[in-house]
């Protein structure tokens, strides 16, 4: 078994995507709330600046597109492992073609690109996580298993496991890292019975941490040189107990970023960026 990657968690790089017009009415969505455009863009301009102006990373900010009203969630376009780059083939058709500006831009960071070409197979990189350790991967009304094998043969030093998604549009609706070998979880039964499956499909003893609302639960882990451990999460105002739960974490500069527009569309934190290592000798 893979013992933990070396430098998990340690970012260079973000790609990130604008917020299209389009996506206050056209985005793809589980409810019928209204997403207030203005707000879901200021919202986005500050998760971008903290990226950037707070973290110290280089991000690359790719153009919106009107006709693709989803594309600021680039998380779904890509899977990022190492030096490695597996361009999905998102569950929705209305979003595939999102995947090229995606491929462009990493192939520009010279990582090297693995096409996902199999027209049976879907794969939404929000179904994708990477423990640093092993890839669960969500089977969900987006990825499905020809997915997961694809992936699985891109990533091949890593063991990589499928676990169903009982709940939520994605995996990491209800799940994110909190650090090396802390998974976050939501408290919800669909989200704890997921969480017991990857336990049991798992030769590593993760510890967990809590929290009450399943959205919350989505957070983005890195541990920067300059900074250590640092985790993105929800504000007190969208989840005040949630956000008490990450008080916990000691030993992490803790940043909340407000998602509360994008979250009406089933966007969350790491739906927003894809991180990458560009170490000096990738």
């Amino acid at each position: 078994m893979a013992g933990l990657m070396a430098g998990f968690g340690n970012f260079t790089h973000a790609v990130v995507r604008a917020i299209p017009s389009s996506l206050a009415k056209e985005a793809l969505r589980t409810n019928n709330l209204d997403v207030d455009l203005a707000k879901a863009q200021l919202e986005h301009e500050v998760y971008v600046n903290v990226l950037k102006q707070k973290l110290g990373l280089e991000v690359i900010e790719l153009p919106a597109d009107e006709s693709l009203p989803d594309c600021v969630f680039v998380e779904d376009a890509a899977v990022v492992c190492g030096d490695t780059a597996l361009i999905t083939r998102p569950g929705a058709e209305s979003r595939r073609k999102e995947t090229e500006a995606m491929r462009q831009a990493l192939k520009q960071l010279d990582l090297n690109i693995v096409e996902m070409t199999d027209e049976n197979a879907t794969l939404d990189g929000g179904d994708v996580l990477f423990t640093g350790r092993e890839f669960f991967v969500g089977l969900s009304k987006r990825t499905n298993q020809k997915g997961a094998e694809i992936l699985a043969d891109a990533f091949k030093d890593y063991a990589v496991s499928t676990v169903p998604v009982l709940g939520g549009l994605h995996l990491k609706s209800f799940c994110s890292m909190g650090g090396p070998g802390l998974i976050v979880i939501g408290s919800s039964e669909p989200a704890q019975k997921t969480l017991k499956i990857m336990q049991q499909m798992s030769d590593h003893r993760y510890d967990k941490l809590t929290v009450p609302d399943d959205i919350a639960a989505n957070c983005i882990y890195m541990n920067l040189p300059s900074k250590g451990h640092v985790l993105l999460h929800c504000t007190p105002e969208e989840f005040p107990e949630s956000a008490k739960v990450f008080e916990k974490l000691k030993d992490h500069m803790l940043i909340p970023v407000s998602n509360m527009e994008k979250v009406k569309v089933d966007g969350a934190l790491t739906c927003c960026s894809v991180l990458i290592n560009k170490t000096a000798n990738n």
